[in-house]
């Protein structure tokens, strides 16, 4: 059934999507619903809700691309309706779709307080693609989008602080310690855990070799 409707709604997110280079692209939409399932399968989650969720929850970076301004999950409701108009979907599903996308950046671990099963899984999917190989490939490749430096060695690698978007402006390295190396101890569901332990054990061999490398240690 999930395959229905995400073959209804594909044209359009194709051609949202068609020429983002940011790590926001289809194959992320593709990966985090196909994650999400899976999660959702072993935690309850409903996968129609979930799957389209995941499908249609980065429209607001393509908003943002286009307009340079800041725009909110919340802000791309609009868009989420008018394309899911074209399914039989009932608006009650609809609504609890347009939930999970507009708290789907909205974390517990931020003094917050979202319950909803679904929407927390679509959270442990879309930071799980934040993560090991394609974590690491989707972070050079944003940072590149957005003229963020490789490395800065002069400021300090810790993880003590928070992350919010100006840790970028230090440097890509950086924001393997300011988020994607916290992210395991954050995820909401036992499932998603337990892949983020190993995707986050091959982040810091990575960025350990890399720092080597860095600083010409053979």
């Amino acid at each position: 059934m999930l395959n229905k409707y995400i073959e209804q709604i594909k044209p359009y997110i194709l051609e949202l999507f068609k020429n983002d280079s940011s790590g926001h692209d289809i194959s992320h939409l593709i990966r985090t619903m196909n994650l999400a399932v899976e999660i959702c399968r072993k935690e309850n989650g409903n996968e129609i809700i979930v799957g389209i969720a995941a499908f249609m929850h980065d429209i607001h970076r393509i908003m943002q691309n286009e307009t340079g301004v800041f725009v909110a999950p919340k802000d791309s409701l609009y868009k989420v309706r008018e394309i899911l108009k074209n399914t039989d979907l009932s608006e009650d599903v609809i609504n609890k779709i347009c939930y999970c996308i507009e708290y789907h950046e909205i974390y517990n671990w931020n003094g917050n307080n979202v319950d909803d099963i679904n929407t927390l899984i679509l959270q442990d999917a879309d930071n799980l693609d934040a993560i090991g190989a394609i974590g690491i490939a989707r972070t050079f490749s944003y940072c590149g989008a957005n003229n963020i430096k490789m490395y800065d060695e002069t400021i300090p690698l810790n993880e003590e602080n928070n992350y919010n978007e100006s840790h970028y402006d230090d440097s890509t390295i950086h924001h393997f310690y300011h988020k994607l190396f916290k992210l395991a101890d954050n995820m909401n569901t036992k499932t998603a855990k337990e892949i983020a332990i190993q995707r986050t054990d091959f982040m810091k061999q990575f960025v350990e070799k890399f720092l080597d490398e860095y600083n010409g240690v053979n």
